[in-house]
């Protein structure tokens, strides 16, 4: 199976205006075939990326030298095209949204490869096409990958790849488990467990509301803006850290030691629409949750049971099956049948569980 790593660079001055030069040639390409792709849309034909790419390497190209500058890799302009062809079909699909140009300093990236060629590497340099070497400040597993994502995010550059792994299956502790997510707590466990939520936006909402007053002080454009505008970047990239460290961890130790893992199909986007909800939604991470615990599942031997979001796992007492209604403000679950009391998130959760051993009896060594 395939896996992904991201890391930091660890470049000099020199190095990193030449990665800026890749962005802004990345950028320039696809600002290019967007707004000719919607122009020709708009007279009622139908272009697609190949077309757009012969037609830019063979008549644009000529007339900016600088695309070709010593030092550039030019796959930069072929994936940028392959990129475009890709938001185009997403959005022909109903995924997303029509794509929109590109701004300088807001998710600078390209990719590169070596025409197909794997390349092999390992420790903390790699030898990039054209680029040549560079250094990461963690070392790298001794692998190959046959392409290259660099991006800019808080005015550091990062490399990611995807290299191919075998999946290792671990040693459970539980055959099943049922997973009930919260914006109180990250996680509760019908095993008991309950995983907290770091919260980190809510806990930066103050430091973040005074650094964009600062910024909003500042001229825009110049060198106090561009600083101020770099430590609020700064600050949002810690944020996201923290929660995503935080599911990395409680997804890692649910797959690894659980055999069958029961998880809800909620409308994470309908509650990102929510205002009231959106703000602790986005904070308790449920799409990245969901999506590492499918990913995670099959690396380390799991499976994934997916509930439907219909189904009342809140509503249900999980000892007697009663079913009674619950309002979003009460926190601890108590049946009006046979006197249970629990924490709801618990209840819903050992209802998950059941939901999954009904799903799997064949996996059910437990009764």
């Amino acid at each position: 199976m395939l896996t992904s790593l991201k890391t930091k660079l660890k470049l000099t001055d020199t190095q990193a205006v030449l990665m800026a030069k890749h962005a802004g040639i990345a950028r320039f390409t696809f600002n290019w075939g967007l707004g000719v792709w919607s122009s020709l849309y708009s007279e009622g034909l139908k272009p697609n990326a190949l077309v757009l790419k012969k037609f830019f390497n063979n008549h644009v190209k000529p007339v900016y030298p600088w695309i070709k500058e010593k030092g550039i890799c030019q796959k930069v302009t072929q994936y940028a095209f392959d990129h475009l062809g890709k938001a185009f079909k997403n959005f022909f699909s109903g995924r997303t949204c029509y794509p929109k140009f590109k701004k300088k300093g807001q998710h600078d990236s390209f990719t590169i490869d070596a025409s197909g060629r794997p390349i092999a590497f390992g420790g903390t340099r790699l030898k990039l096409p054209t680029i040549g070497w560079v250094s990461t400040f963690e070392g790298l597993p001794p692998v190959t990958a046959s392409s290259f994502t660099i991006s800019q995010e808080a005015g550091n550059w990062y490399i990611s790849f995807s290299y191919e792994i075998e999946p290792k299956v671990t040693p459970k502790s539980r055959d099943f488990v049922g997973v009930d997510l919260g914006v109180k707590q990250l996680a509760t466990l019908s095993s008991g467990v309950v995983i907290a939520n770091p919260q980190a936006l809510r806990k930066a909402r103050q430091q973040l509301a005074q650094l964009q007053r600062q910024l909003r002080r500042k001229h825009r454009g110049s060198n106090r803006y561009r600083r101020q505008k770099l430590r609020l970047a700064k600050t949002h990239q810690r944020v996201k850290n923290i929660r995503l460290d935080a599911t990395h961890k409680a997804t890692s130790y649910i797959c690894k030691n659980h055999a069958v893992v029961a998880i809800e199909d909620l409308n994470v986007s309908g509650m990102m629409a929510n205002h009231k909800l959106a703000g602790a939604v986005g904070d308790a991470n449920f799409y990245e949750f969901r999506r590492q615990i499918e990913y995670k599942a099959e690396r380390y031997g799991s499976s994934v049971v997916l509930v439907s979001r219909w189904y009342p796992s809140t509503q249900l007492c999980s000892g007697c099956g009663k079913k009674q209604p619950m309002s979003l403000g009460a926190r601890v679950y108590e049946c009006s049948g046979c006197g249970l009391k629990f924490d709801r998130d618990f209840n819903a959760s050992i209802n998950l569980e059941k939901y999954a051993r009904m799903a799997k009896p064949s996996l059910d060594t437990e009764g």
